[in-house]
């Protein structure tokens, strides 16, 4: 069975931090096609709806639309983090089909409940070793899945964790710059391996 992963960074995510995620990704999962997409430099702050108006009115949203629909793949993945969510959820909503499309959230921009109900959508968060929890940890439990992060502490660390097993454990708001740095790319979305909670 063959998969294609399409991920959409979170704010200030650049070019390069999605280089250092797809590097990794590749190398843990030669087989998968990986395409990702860094956070619209024209976007002036991280308000996902902004990022995706802004996406529409230049047209790259619906590049990104066409790219999708031409994958030739039997799974297709649209990943976003943060306020990459908003980008991802517009994206699959202009896809012309559903099937084989599986919509994950990174802990970020929960998917409309259209999106969520067709019931193989992935709204993720994390727990830390403590019981902390992510940023936006989601709190409705249909498509939810949680990360369990091992070291990572802060809400930030375990914001990024779901992107970067090797997030900084103590990664502070101020730092979010540094969210893929020594990345090893989380795919545990792949195959919905964590169990719903």
């Amino acid at each position: 069975m063959s998969e294609a992963v399409f991920y959409f960074g979170g704010f200030l995510a650049s070019q390069s931090d999605i280089d250092k995620w797809l590097r990794s990704a590749k190398q843990q999962k030669p087989g998968v096609k990986f395409v990702g997409f860094p956070w619209p430099s024209d976007a002036p702050k991280s308000d996902g709806d902004v990022a995706v108006k802004i996406l529409r009115d230049n047209g790259k949203l619906a590049s990104m639309i066409k790219e999708i629909e031409k994958a030739k793949a039997d799974t297709i993945y649209i990943v976003g983090h943060s306020s990459g969510c908003a980008i991802a959820n517009a994206v699959d909503a202009g896809v012309n089909s559903d099937e084989h499309i599986v919509l994950v959230a990174l802990d970020g921009y929960r998917p409309s409940d259209s999106q969520v109900d067709r019931g193989d959508t992935q709204v993720w968060g994390a727990k830390g070793p403590n019981g902390e929890t992510s940023l936006r940890y989601p709190s409705a439990a249909k498509g939810r899945r949680i990360y369990p992060a091992e070291t990572q502490k802060t809400k930030w660390a375990l914001h990024f964790s779901l992107v970067n097993s090797n997030v900084k454990a103590d990664l502070s708001g101020s730092e979010i710059a540094k969210g893929y740095d020594d990345c090893e790319a989380n795919l545990s979305f792949l195959g919905g391996a964590m169990e719903l909670r």
